[in-house]
């Protein structure tokens, strides 16, 4: 049609078109620009929420560092209450932990575990919380508590270390034959990853081992052997 009409009446139809859609295009056009303004602003927050949270968590660690609990505990209650979306919150409360558990207070150190292995988001973290749970646990004298808290998860990359844990609350309950087949399920997952300790499962298998090989009949160990060998039961 535009090739039927002239120069003239092109214009005065592109004016017309002007004056009826014109207010929306300046609307949407501002709304556009506010749009990245506030895009923009909004990463600037985050960066600076971002700053300020690690400055604190650096803090936190410096204070733990140097023995000074009670600022090291301020800090962390700093973070949680104007930082806790942060991902540093996660690792405050991991460090935290830590410093409860050379402390042996386990209750505040499950505590703090159980909230990075319930509610972070990063899947790593929620990962080692729970191994440190499960320790804690078994610390407690609550190998069941620590074996539920195992379960039911895909450890992924940690699963040698799931084994391990796992082995140390069997044998917690007495179950040695079951311990001894997680830590060996654990050494066979764990070849040059590093993932473990090579040399302490080495150690608990070894143990394990010699416990469940036949001993010498009473009557044909030497009475200074078997002597020995009492003193040293009472010694452990």
């Amino acid at each position: 049609m535009e090739d039927y009409l002239s120069e003239k009446e092109q214009w005065e139809a592109i004016k017309s078109w002007f004056r009826e859609n014109g207010l929306w295009i300046v609307a949407g056009i501002a709304v556009g620009a506010l749009g990245i303004g506030g895009w923009r602003w909004w990463e600037s927050h985050l960066d600076q929420v971002g700053r300020e949270a690690s400055g604190k968590y650096e803090q936190m660690l410096q204070a733990f560092g140097r023995g000074d609990r009670t600022e090291g505990l301020v800090l962390l209650g700093d973070l949680e209450h104007n930082y806790s979306s942060s991902p540093y919150m996660d690792q405050a409360k991991l460090a935290a932990a830590r410093v409860y558990v050379e402390a042996n207070e386990l209750d505040k150190a499950n505590t703090e575990l159980q909230a990075v292995s319930q509610r972070s988001k990063d899947p790593h973290l929620a990962l080692l919380a729970r191994l440190r749970l499960a320790r804690v646990q078994i610390a407690q004298q609550k190998p069941d508590d620590a074996l539920a808290t195992l379960n039911g998860v895909e450890p992924g990359a940690f699963a040698p270390r799931f084994h391990e844990v796992r082995g140390d609350a069997l044998y917690a309950k007495g179950d040695k034959s079951g311990a001894l087949t997680e830590y060996r399920a654990a050494r066979g997952m764990d070849v040059g990853s590093g993932v473990t300790d090579t040399s302490l499962l080495d150690l608990k298998i070894s143990d394990l081992v010699a416990d469940a090989a036949p001993l010498p009949s009473a009557a044909k160990a030497p009475a200074a052997q078997t002597a020995q060998a009492a003193q040293a039961e009472a010694a452990k």
